[in-house]
């Protein structure tokens, strides 16, 4: 859960030369290969749009009750990212179906409320956390694999979350990949599919390492999406 709050502004702001698309037909300009981002109507949503078009990505952005499934397949991404956003995982639209019926094939990163959401669809619990966490930055450790490949642990981390994934529910086909001083789960993978989530921001400019996680996602997804010969 992230909290409403101001918007935040912009690392470096979008200029007109960030590559980006909210509708415009969903054409990149250079005819590379789409990312789409759900959109959990979060004022954080467009400072990860930023760091992943700053990484070379043509973004496409979606709200979470505007696109559908089919909407999705069709634009074939080759990855998604599912941002952050108030409330619930079952409040957070198409963010759980989307893991649930393209989670197999499809790679995606959830963040903050999408890694709940992550936990949520295969079977984890939410819950409370201890502690509120407004903007507030912890040490992140982490077993160096999937997203973490190459960081340190530990390492700084922005969050901004009242609700956990509780780490004794996390069920078998997820891997707790990331926690803090005190055990609360911070990252998760999918055993078999290319799924993973991190309960931190990895967007905020307090937040080290942010921009390294988020290009391994992005080569962790395309490896996958080569390896099982993406059309």
């Amino acid at each position: 859960m992230a909290f409403p709050r101001s918007p935040s502004p912009l690392r470096g702001g979008l200029g007109r030369g960030s590559r980006f698309s909210e509708r415009e037909g969903d054409i990149a300009p250079n005819g590379k290969e789409k990312l789409l981002v759900i959109d959990n109507y979060d004022s954080f949503t467009y400072n990860l749009v930023q760091y992943l078009s700053e990484l070379g990505e043509d973004v496409v952005v979606r709200r979470n009750d505007d696109v559908s499934l089919a909407d999705v397949t069709a634009l074939n991404p080759v990855a998604v990212v599912i941002s952050p956003g108030p409330g619930t995982p079952r409040q957070a639209g198409i963010s759980g179906d989307l893991l649930r019926e393209l989670g197999p094939t499809l790679p995606t990163l959830g963040v903050c409320l999408g890694h709940q959401c992550l936990g949520d669809v295969f079977g984890g619990r939410v819950s409370r956390a201890p502690q509120v966490m407004h903007g507030k930055v912890s040490r992140i450790f982490h077993h160096g694999g999937s997203v973490f490949r190459g960081l340190p642990s530990p390492f700084q981390a922005t969050r901004y979350h009242s609700l956990m994934v509780e780490r004794a529910s996390v069920p078998d086909e997820l891997d707790v990949t990331a926690w803090t001083d005190d055990g609360i789960v911070m990252g998760l993978r999918h055993r078999q599919y290319p799924l993973a989530g991190v309960q931190f921001h990895p967007e905020s400019i307090l937040t080290e390492h942010g921009y390294q996680l988020l290009r391994n996602f992005l080569e962790d997804a395309r490896r996958w999406q080569q390896a099982h010969r993406r059309s």
